[in-house]
């Protein structure tokens, strides 16, 4: 594809989790990929080298009014869920299935600075300011260009930042892909859900917006 439209083909080593990731794995990776026979520019743009980029973004959206420090834990937030259907209720899930953030009105007391383990993002402002809906192209390289739409509420509040983490997969690559200057991401279809969330993202901080393809995969 990049041949095709006179582009270059740019692979990102998407590490911000540094307890999981390791040069090990990332050379395994590498390796594979020259096997099958790519060729790429280098260098590699390396996530853990640019938490600058993502906390600029980060502050910019927090002036914006559009984000909120979060202090519940994973296992606080899964007793709020489990609370809940116990009583009967369905809890909403995400697209991945994951139980939706129960919200900023499960936030309560006055916790101190450090008991922040998380900046979300405030979905509803967010959406209040560049609308319910986004949409972007998908190209697929049998088939003509197409416009999809969608809504990045299904989502709910995400998460942009975490105490252990400087930065999200959301907000990692959606500044990467303006960073660098990237017209066409092709990633699998088990990410077309969250592309919703990477547009909005795009919008709230004037960014670019490449187009998409999520190509099939062999499940």
């Amino acid at each position: 594809m990049a041949r095709q439209l006179g582009g270059k083909l740019l692979i990102r080593i998407e590490d911000i989790d540094q307890t999981r990731c390791s040069p090990e794995f990332e050379a395994a990776m590498l390796d594979d990929l020259a096997w099958l026979g790519l060729e790429w520019e280098e260098p590699v743009r390396r996530q853990s080298e640019h938490f600058d980029d993502y906390t600029v973004a980060l502050n910019k959206l927090t002036a914006l009014g559009l984000t909120y420090q979060s202090h519940l834990s994973r296992g606080e937030i899964r007793r709020i869920v489990e609370t809940h259907e116990r009583k009967g209720g369905k809890w909403p899930r995400d697209p991945d299935g994951a139980p939706l953030f129960p919200g900023q009105e499960y936030e309560s007391g006055a916790f101190p600075p450090e008991r922040s383990l998380s900046v979300r993002l405030n979905m509803n402002a967010a959406l209040a300011r560049a609308g319910d809906q986004v949409e972007w192209q998908e190209f697929d390289p049998e088939k003509a260009i197409t416009d999809h739409h969608s809504s990045p509420r299904k989502w709910g509040d995400v998460v942009l930042a975490r105490r252990d983490a400087p930065t999200s997969y959301h907000l990692a690559v959606t500044v990467d892909d303006a960073l660098q200057g990237v017209t066409h991401v092709v990633r699998g279809s088990d990410l077309y859900e969250a592309t919703s969330v990477h547009i909005l993202l795009q919008q709230l901080l004037q960014l670019p917006k490449p187009t998409y393809w999520h190509h099939d995969l062999i499940l």
